[in-house]
């Protein structure tokens, strides 16, 4: 069977030049369309690029997530182990210590030996999950370079004194009990 064209042509209803600028324009819109299909390949492989690069980027902000949350429970962890190893004895209890912990007074129930020790700067209280410890200064210093909240600090620390304040000379000695 012969193609349209031929039968055209057989006809005399059109001559060879037509069917030559035909053919021509033919390939040359399936040229364009070959063009444009790989355009919009090109397009479709950014899109995936881009869609892979921001996965990527949600993949890392995960992973810095989860690394956080560890090493934060390491730190939980290394700091509950010092205190276990490193608590002192509150004594029996006689006299109470109050002290200062998150904008709270709290108190404490100490001997008269272990009062001496933390006025002098001995022994550091330490608050860890609402539990209040007695460690040496040295591991309140660890404990301190891991997380300061926990560390109670007590008077000894010299806070820095208003130019204003109409208190200034009045200074509240150490071993004041309230």
């Amino acid at each position: 069977m012969a193609s349209l064209q031929e039968q055209f042509l057989k006809a005399g209803l059109v001559d060879k030049n037509k069917v030559k600028v035909a053919h021509q324009d033919k390939s040359k819109q399936q040229k364009a369309e070959r063009r444009s299909g790989t355009q919009s390949v090109d397009e479709a492989r950014v899109a995936a690029l881009d869609t892979q690069r921001k996965n990527a980027e949600r993949a890392r902000e995960m992973n810095a997530q989860r690394d956080a949350a560890a090493t934060q429970k390491a730190v939980l962890a290394q700091i509950a182990q010092m205190v276990q190893k490193n608590r002192q004895s509150k004594g029996a209890g006689e006299l109470a210590y109050n002290f200062t912990h998150a904008n709270k007074i709290e108190r404490m129930y100490v001997s008269a030996a272990v009062q001496g020790h933390l006025i002098a700067g001995r022994l550091v209280i330490v608050c860890q999950g609402g539990v209040t410890e007695l460690v040496p200064r040295i591991i309140a210093d660890k404990i301190a370079e891991r997380d300061a909240s926990m560390v109670v600090r007590t008077s000894k620390a010299v806070a820095e004194v208003d130019a204003d304040d109409p208190y200034a000379a009045f200074q509240i000695p150490d071993d004041l009990i309230w």
